[in-house]
């Protein structure tokens, strides 16, 4: 399953409500290491299809949820179960290295 975009309208259902944990990236098209991570972020949710729900919020679009969690510099993932951030990690990292950030 490929990422899903999240956006104010969804993130009630998609995440909030989620059974299953969430991985948010947090990114924008201008951003270089963001556009090197959504390669990880899609292998990612390839490799967790079932067990993880994985998406992706593009901050210039949403600004009220980058506000919400307080984004301050992007790449974001952050690692969201039963409606609470968990972990998070900043800055581009390979797949073994954010899986390990987030505990994953």
């Amino acid at each position: 399953m490929a990422e899903i975009r999240i956006t104010k309208e969804n993130f009630q259902q998609e995440v909030m409500e989620s059974k299953l944990p969430v991985v948010i990236d947090f990114w924008a098209s201008w951003c270089g290491p963001c556009r090197m991570l959504g390669p990880v972020v899609s292998q990612l949710a390839e490799a967790y299809e079932g067990k993880l729900k994985v998406g992706k919020v593009n901050v210039d679009e949403e600004g009220e949820l980058a506000a919400q969690f307080s984004v301050m510099s992007i790449p974001l993932v952050v690692l969201m179960q039963d409606g609470k951030l968990v972990k998070s990690s900043l800055g581009y990292k390979s797949l073994e290295a954010l899986k390990a950030e987030l505990g994953i």
